[in-house]
């Protein structure tokens, strides 16, 4: 169960270490490994097991809609226990999971293997983001979480990659063994962090309480959920974002998932050569996109009014329109190119979303606030985004082309939203700043 939850926070002080944001942020990377391993090969298992394009979509889908549900408890987790023992602990356990994945011998227990997968990463994304927001106060919480977002992007290119090269030269089963070691050195690094005072490099002039512990069971944890899930509806910049952000996750969930398909079927690369284009263009692009996105989340976002979630929407708009016109029928170099620069400027908004989002959750429900934004994000935006991808693309004869100019209006629609919650979001830090630490 919970690893103990009566460890003493050992300080509250500012870190000023990069350490700690580099060693969370290798947990999002091989999160992201891990997840993304089945993208870069899913033609041949595809191919292994005889599915259609929907059961594909599906075989991706179900990793999101575990993840989604089990961040609920995970939320609750996240609030109370020791947060770094729960980030490792977890981390050990996908890793075991993942490996198992090549022992799958029919669909179904793919599906079953991959649904697990996605409710035991669930348990460490509220932990990790709660806990980096405690060691790295408001001003520089941008590069805090650039940091972890290129890793994440990182992740994900490297798992396309190893996905689809391996999968290419020694079978797909052979990928999924790659990641167990690398994923237990880096629960040992976590373990090894330290645990901070909740909300302490919010406050001037002292540190604030530390939580109190809590026995489990079911009654405490649904009556801290239901206060927490009330608190984080009741901040408006939360309202707008959870509806934005969904709206664009859906497209970019879509995106990510068929984009190697559409690389094999429309513009005629190997699995490996479509694996590795989709991984170079995350690697390339997405790590810049986040830097930059990072330094203007600390230095230029706060001279202006609701400027997190302000600036990305702008990005997030150009972006798109960019991204938009490489589905236009032309060779694969103005493709390539056209997706390159869209990449590079929806990848820019992330680092000040993420922080803004941050900013405005009051430190003691901060974990509970990360599980909320991720299930409401997952039910009305990734949950079904490869299901549909690949069903549109199905339907018109595995053209994916088509699909994605199909869910390409979603990152305009949440963009526009996100562009309305830059109105409240100063008012929302500054009532978060001022929240008492415990939440009773």
């Amino acid at each position: 169960m919970a690893p103990p939850l009566t460890e003493p926070a050992v300080t509250g002080a500012e870190t000023t270490s990069l350490w700690p944001m580099w060693v969370l942020a290798l947990v999002i990377m091989i999160d992201q490994v891990d997840q993304n391993i089945l993208r870069g090969a899913a033609s041949p298992i595809q191919h292994t097991f005889h599915l259609s394009d929907f059961e594909v979509g599906l075989l991706l889908s179900c990793y999101t809609i575990a993840n989604g549900i089990v961040s609920v408890p995970a939320g609750y987790l996240a609030d109370r226990w020791v947060r770094r023992r729960g980030i490792a602990i977890t981390l050990v356990v996908w890793s075991a999971i993942t490996a198992l994945t090549a022992a799958a011998f029919d669909y179904a227990a793919l599906l079953a293997v991959r649904t697990a997968l996605g409710a035991g990463e669930a348990v460490s994304e509220p932990s990790s983001s709660s806990l980096l927001a405690d060691l790295y106060p408001q001003r520089r919480r941008g590069l805090a979480f650039a940091t972890q977002q290129c890793l994440s992007f990182i992740g994900f290119g490297l798992g396309l990659a190893l996905g689809g090269i391996v999968a290419s030269a020694a079978g797909w089963r052979a990928a999924f063994l790659l990641v167990g070691l690398p994923g237990s050195l880096i629960a040992l690094a976590v373990w090894r962090l330290r645990e901070p005072v909740r909300g302490a490099v919010d406050r001037e002039g002292g540190e604030a309480p530390a939580l109190p512990a809590e026995q489990g069971g079911l009654g405490p944890m649904a009556t801290h959920l239901w206060q927490g899930f009330r608190t984080v509806i009741g901040i408006r910049t939360l309202r707008y974002a959870l509806a934005g952000v969904s709206a664009l996750l859906f497209t970019v969930t879509a995106a990510a998932s068929a984009l190697p398909q559409f690389y094999e079927h429309q513009l005629h690369k190997s699995t490996g050569q479509a694996a590795a284009y989709t991984g170079l263009l995350i690697v390339v692009a997405g790590v810049p996109g986040v830097f930059v996105g990072g330094r203007l989340a600390d230095r230029v976002a706060l001279r202006y009014r609701g400027g997190r979630v302000g600036l990305p929407a702008l990005s997030l708009l150009a972006g798109e329109a960019v991204f938009a016109l490489s589905f236009v029928p032309m060779a694969f170099a103005g493709v390539f190119l056209l997706e390159l620069a869209g990449t590079f400027l929806i990848t820019m908004a992330v680092p000040p979303i993420k922080a803004g989002l941050s900013d405005a959750l009051p430190a003691a429900i901060r974990g509970t606030g990360f599980a909320a934004f991720n299930i409401v994000s997952v039910i009305a935006g990734q949950a079904a985004a490869s299901v549909v991808v690949f069903s549109i693309a199905g339907a018109f004869g595995s053209n994916y082309r088509t699909a994605l100019l199909v869910v390409s209006p979603g990152v305009a629609a949440g963009a526009l939203v996100l562009w309305h919650a830059r109105l409240f979001l100063d008012e929302d830090v500054a009532r978060a700043r001022s929240a008492p630490a415990p939440l009773d």
